[in-house]
């Protein structure tokens, strides 16, 4: 759930599922489009780390190879802690087969995701990522 309390959180949770709606359409800009040229992300695939928006895009050809357009990318959880010039969200991400009038189909998985975010001139960029996944160990 996001937490009750402003503009700032509405807003934050607009670029974010409109950042989840642009992976599941796979549409690249619409995914770059909140993002800082000097993102950083932490991604449960190698590379582990990728810092810049150039590094960051090429993260995307390696999961659109095994995730179809319109599959689910749903953000099932989400919390959203805002200040004036900083934020970050956390939430729980369906990423994989589903549906969107049932169950999650065979396939799908659950992960981890913060964002931290800066607003810059009223907008609020994403500056960080960090996806993750429980240790099945």
């Amino acid at each position: 759930m996001m937490q009750q309390g402003g503009k700032a959180e509405s807003r934050i949770k607009a670029v974010i599922e409109a950042w989840a709606d642009a992976v599941r359409r796979h549409d690249l800009s619409g995914i770059l489009a909140h993002h800082e040229q000097d993102i950083v992300m932490f991604d449960v695939p190698p590379p582990l780390q990728s810092r810049g928006m150039d590094e960051y895009k090429k993260t995307w050809d390696l999961f659109f190879r095994y995730h179809k357009p319109s599959q689910a990318f749903d953000i099932e959880e989400l919390a959203i802690t805002a200040g004036e010039d900083v934020a970050f969200a956390v939430a729980i991400v369906r990423c994989g087969s589903g549906t969107s009038s049932g169950p999650p189909e065979e396939g799908g998985f659950l992960f981890r995701l913060t964002i931290g975010l800066r607003n810059v001139d009223g907008d609020w960029r994403i500056a960080h990522e960090h996806h993750s996944v429980p240790s099945t160990d």
